[in-house]
């Protein structure tokens, strides 16, 4: 198919050209209504949100041919325009995720300085459809699967409502990163609810057994305004006082646990506390949900706004969320279940593919609705291996999972289910799905054969695992005068050592071998200055405040190689604006070779953390 470009906001996105054709005019007579269509992949990913998004992405970036189903018009899920989210995840600088994640998130610094909710919906949605290897489904809602002899996923049926479409999308792998684990309809085994505290010797659950979960959040955003007016919530909206929000709230933080509140003042308040839904079924129940919310949502807009102490005076509401945000639903059954211990003890497992680093962060069922604290954070190591045995289902063979429907207990949720780590949870399962795909096996084969080369082409692709480093390429251990801190394999500062080398423009960066070997690439990664929380959206989106690219970043680099005694360049931008770069040119036998860095995003010296020979 042609594909054409079209130019959005700054945001250059690739689109299938579409030929224009004439025919009779359609009625009842000679046209249907229902349109049907087959697809076929290698991979099909359902659900777009971040854990999706980053799991398709990998696998076609490693030679998959991936079908991507979402049911909303839009990417990113919880970080969406349509809801609103922060991402969040790690609270240490050091261990902050990177990976496609970070991709995502330098792409819309450099695209959207704004800031702007609908243009980070469009730097997802570029990202994807500039993949080659991608089929996009928007508006599209798996409605049934269809099961193999084996007992396998053959196939997802699928509806576009605003196509009045039916899909059936062929796969040889699937993976369910929708939240709520649509893909039970093959059998696979689940869970809903929380565990009987003894089951697992979870010591932090004080009720169990039963099939309650934390509940869904709408979110709303304020705008700074000079002028100061009243609210009137509509007649259905609750209409609170004083007396709604009277009861005690002690100690915030006692030995490692955090009580959280409502917070009823406009100052850094994504209002996450509008909370409700826990004490139903967060899918069923998503309509009813979503009505008590909104009720919620206004009286406490109404009460804040309105309050005789002026304590939001300067905001107006910007924006309402319609979309509840979901914490909990199902969670389905791999051969590891991660538990309140494994996330206490730091997850130290031989498969470890992805980690986390939030809070055991349990919510109360009742939510808004309870009087007093709402929710507990008990405090985790500063992160904890996730395994590849959470990420691919105990009975159905073809069958993975990522986001917060991965295999773990209610507690192990708790600490999982924030989209930084869905994110690296999805690139690992995609990444995973391509190597499974190229050597023919399933999951649990390549979990007991090549957990090692999936591990390490993680690594590779920026994803950063607990208790090990990332090995650096052979003809670079092999080169002379290769700066130590470019050897460890450490792509980041880390505990206090810094990791890189510091380049003005310029300066070179040379490496040289004794003979001349053949070079064909090299794998480059920039300081991007991981700070938690650094690139997430603002919580006030009206500010014409502009963010910066981050200074130390390299921006315009050259990479040259020496044949004989002239030296070549392979490789140019003047632009960039990514951590990682892999880098490949035609082979060439040369006896060095060396980056040139030409520019900065604005410091003096750019920080470099690998440059790898290939």
């Amino acid at each position: 198919m042609k594909k054409c470009f079209l130019i959005l906001g700054g945001l250059l996105l690739l689109l299938p050209a579409l030929s224009v054709s004439a025919g009779p005019m359609k009625t009842e007579e000679n046209s249907g209504v229902i349109t049907q269509k087959n697809c076929e992949a290698d991979f099909v990913v359902c659900g777009g949100g971040l854990s999706g998004v980053c799991a398709a992405v990998s696998a076609a970036r490693h030679g998959a041919k991936v079908i991507l189903v979402q049911d909303r018009p839009v990417l990113g899920g919880n970080a969406s325009s349509e809801m609103r989210m922060g991402i969040v995840g790690v609270h240490k600088d050091d261990m902050v995720e990177t990976g496609i994640l970070e991709e995502l998130q330098l792409k819309n610094f450099y695209y959207n300085p704004l800031q702007r909710y609908t243009l980070w919906d469009d730097v997802i949605y570029s990202t994807v459809v500039s993949e080659p290897n991608i089929t996009l489904l928007l508006n599209t809602s798996v409605e049934d699967v269809e099961m193999s002899g084996e007992g396998a996923i053959a196939a997802v049926v699928a509806w576009n409502v605003n196509a009045y479409t039916r899909y059936r999308l062929a796969g040889k792998l699937f993976a369910d990163c929708t939240g709520d684990g649509i893909l039970r309809l093959s059998g696979a085994k689940f869970r809903r609810g929380r565990e009987f505290p003894e089951e697992f010797g979870e010591s932090y659950m004080q009720n169990g057994g039963d099939d309650r979960t934390m509940g869904n959040s709408i979110l709303l955003q304020l705008r700074k305004t000079d002028e100061d007016h009243p609210f009137k919530a509509p007649d259905w909206a609750y209409h609170f006082t004083d007396a709604d929000f009277e009861y005690p709230t002690p100690q915030s933080m006692v030995k490692g646990v955090r009580f959280n509140y409502k917070r009823l003042y406009p100052k850094d308040n994504n209002f996450w506390w509008i909370e409700f839904g826990g004490n139903f079924d967060t899918v069923a129940d998503a309509g009813d949900i979503q009505y008590e919310l909104k009720r919620i949502a206004y009286g406490v807009w109404e009460y804040m706004k309105n309050h005789p102490d002026g304590r939001c005076k300067g905001y107006d509401l910007d924006w309402m969320g319609s979309l509840p945000g979901k914490r909990e639903s199902t969670r389905f059954i791999g051969p590891h279940i991660l538990t309140q211990q494994d996330v206490l003890s730091g997850g130290h497992f031989e498969d470890v593919v992805a980690y986390g680093g939030w809070t055991l962060d349990d919510h109360d069922p009742d939510a808004f609705h309870k009087k007093g604290r709402i929710s507990v954070e008990y405090s985790t190591p500063d992160y904890f291996g996730i395994p590849f045995d959470c990420l691919y289902s105990v009975n159905v063979p073809n069958l993975m999972f990522a986001g917060r429907d991965v295999s773990c207990t209610h507690m192990g949720l708790s600490a999982i289910r924030v989209m930084s780590t869905c994110a690296l949870m999805g690139q690992a399962v995609g990444t995973a799905a391509a190597l499974a795909l190229k050597e023919d096996m399933t999951p649990a084969r390549l979990r007991q054969e090549r957990i090692a080369q999936l591990q390490a082409m993680l690594e590779d692709d920026d994803c950063m695992l607990p208790y090990r480093w990332r090995q650096v390429s052979d003809l670079t251990r092999s080169a002379k005068n290769v700066p130590a801190e470019l050897l460890n394999g450490i792509d980041r500062k880390w505990e206090g050592e810094d990791n890189g080398v510091w380049m003005a423009p310029d300066e070179e960066l040379r490496y040289d071998w004794e003979k001349p070997v053949v070079l064909s690439g090299a794998r480059l990664v920039f300081d991007s200055q991981l700070k938690v929380r650094s690139k997430r959206m603002r919580k006030l989106e009206a500010t014409t405040e502009r963010v910066s690219m981050p200074s130390v970043m390299v921006r315009g680099f050259r990479v040259e190689v020496l044949e004989g005694k002239q030296w070549k360049t392979v490789y140019e931008d003047a632009e960039n604006f990514l951590r990682l770069r892999k880098i490949s040119f035609p082979p060439v036998k040369a006896k060095a070779l060396r980056i040139m860095v030409t520019s900065t995003w604005g410091a003096d010296k750019a920080h470099i953390f690998a440059f790898d020979a290939l």
